[in-house]
């Protein structure tokens, strides 16, 4: 993650941080009854952008009207209906991989977004040729949705480019030539990368659904010759090409990430792309989940937190509280310390800050789709920790070394990178640790480097994910462990062992039917 001014990355400049926090006190006050009870694990608070009024949309999944109330009358996740498969979870009995990402669209995830497009052929090739956990081939029925992690926030609404809407879990159905503008950041001086789209798509390619779908009987694209989108000099297919156009996602997407609340929507079973005849989310397929992100996770039950100062670092410049991402730390995550040399401990998500509860999205996956639905699921987070140094050779290919093994919460230093602080050549003169800790709060959890030495960008660590990442690993009834998480670093100028690892556990999850 190239190091920002937050305030500009998140479409907040720090002269307009008073009347921000104005406009969301405003904002609070109007939604009348906004309540952190109000806005619990089946709702959120949303603006309404007609005349600048205010209503609590119901965001229950489940939900099929455009006030999303819930068909079922389920208040509870794990009170869905269930749709039975006749596959016992611990067997994964399937033919069928359901594969939803959700891509980071916020200012800093050029690069990365270019990262996973140019390994699309390789995670295509190795879905196309996936073997069970005994080794037989399983010639696999794969559908693919990418989303962004955009749920929308009072403090991004008032900067969002013209015709730009939060995607709110749905997915992206346009090639990212299509989409050119969303190239180009936000704030006074933004960032302009169209060849993080056009590199890979030099024309669009999109599907004939809402997603990517491809097996051995066919697939859902445009038939177009094959072309090298990875640079190895060999042709890619129809398929790759196509994830190549729709996975870019831009970067003029809100600062305050919500990947998890994204992916909650995304999965809802009312959602247009998952019903009808065609649905993405089908019963009994296994579920992948790939989360691509390089800050904390934001997805946000109760507003108020937004106007919150005393989850709020001091801006350095004029020692005031504002909202940076920041904010999404100390409202998302608990740790003891620091110590003497700035070091955290037991750091673990919190329920109580204002952000949606790590159990909405583990009642969710565990208790309702795997329980009851007998699906098995599986994630892959790709995000702020150190790089993996090692991987176990066998399948699920997981770390074995570095990553979260490696991984220290810990404060921003000063100095340059080069002398031990954490300070980029790319940073803006002057910039101090200080700068750093009221922009994102946590220290960062990798800073890559190129092979020319040139660097990549720093990432933040985000715990919610990686802890409901870890809620889908389980010990079966014979007492061995089955991992179904996979956490790889953000900051690898390579994705390709991200993309090995994500089908390696597919693979490992998977047994023969019958």
């Amino acid at each position: 993650m190239p190091v920002r001014d937050s305030m500009r990355q998140h479409a907040t400049s720090r002269t307009n941080a008073a009347c921000t926090m104005v406009m969301v006190a405003a904002w609070a006050l109007a939604a009348a009854g906004c309540t952190h009870d109000d806005c619990g694990p089946n709702a959120r608070c949303a603006a309404n952008d007609d005349a600048g009024a205010i209503t609590l949309a119901t965001v229950t999944v489940g939900d099929s009207s455009t006030t999303d109330p819930d068909p079922s009358g389920a208040d509870d996740l794990r009170d869905l209906p269930s749709t039975p498969t006749g596959c016992d979870v611990d067997f994964g009995c399937t033919d069928q991989i359901d594969l939803l990402f959700v891509i980071d669209n916020s200012g800093t995830m050029a690069e990365e977004q270019l990262n996973l497009a140019r390994n699309f052929p390789r995670l295509v090739e190795r879905l196309e040729n996936l073997q069970d956990a005994e080794g037989n081939p399983i010639h696999p029925d794969v559908q693919v949705l990418v989303t962004t992690t955009d749920m929308g926030n009072p403090l991004c609404t008032q900067h969002q480019p013209d015709g730009y809407a939060p995607a709110e879990g749905e997915p992206t159905t346009t090639g990212c030539n299509a989409r050119i503008a969303d190239f180009t950041g936000l704030g006074s001086h933004p960032a302009s990368v169209p060849e993080a789209c056009t590199s890979v798509c030099p024309a669009d390619l999109v599907p004939a659904d809402p997603f990517i779908a491809f097996s051995p009987a066919g697939d859902n694209v445009p038939d177009v010759a094959a072309a090298d989108i990875d640079g190895d000099g060999v042709g890619d297919s129809a398929v790759a090409q196509t994830l190549a156009c729709v996975g870019p996602q831009g970067i003029d997407g809100c600062g305050y990430e919500a990947p998890l609340e994204s992916m909650m929507q995304a999965l809802d079973p009312g959602a247009s792309w998952n019903d009808g005849e065609r649905p993405f989310l089908r019963p009994g397929a296994l579920l992948a989940i790939a989360i691509v992100t390089d800050e904390v996770e934001c997805s946000v039950r109760d507003y108020a937190i937004m106007t919150d100062p005393s989850l709020m670092e001091l801006d350095p410049d004029d020692g005031t509280p504002a909202a940076t991402s920041a904010l999404c730390w100390h409202a998302g995550v608990a740790c003891n310390g620091p110590d003497v040399d700035g070091v955290y401990s037991d750091c673990h998500a919190r329920d109580d800050g204002g952000l949606q509860p790590i159990s909405r999205y583990v009642d969710y996956l565990v208790g309702t789709l795997r329980e009851q639905q007998r699906k098995e699921i599986v994630m892959l987070g790709i995000l702020g920790v150190p790089e993996v140094t090692a991987h176990d050779p066998a399948p699920p290919y997981a770390p074995t070394a570095g990553g979260e093994a490696a991984l220290q919460y810990r404060q921003w230093r000063d100095g340059p990178y080069a002398e031990g602080g954490d300070i980029l050549p790319s940073d803006p003169a002057g910039t101090t640790a200080a700068d750093k800790t009221f922009d994102f709060g946590i220290g960062p959890g990798c800073t890559g480097q190129a092979q020319d030495g040139s660097f990549t960008g720093q990432a933040t660590p985000n715990t919610r994910v990686m802890e409901v990442c870890h809620g889908l690993d389980y010990v079966d009834e014979h007492g061995t462990p089955q991992v179904r998480c996979c956490i790889e670093s953000i900051c690898d100028d390579d994705f390709s062992a991200a993309v090995d690892c994500l089908t390696g556990i597919i693979g490992s999850s998977l047994q023969p039917v019958g």
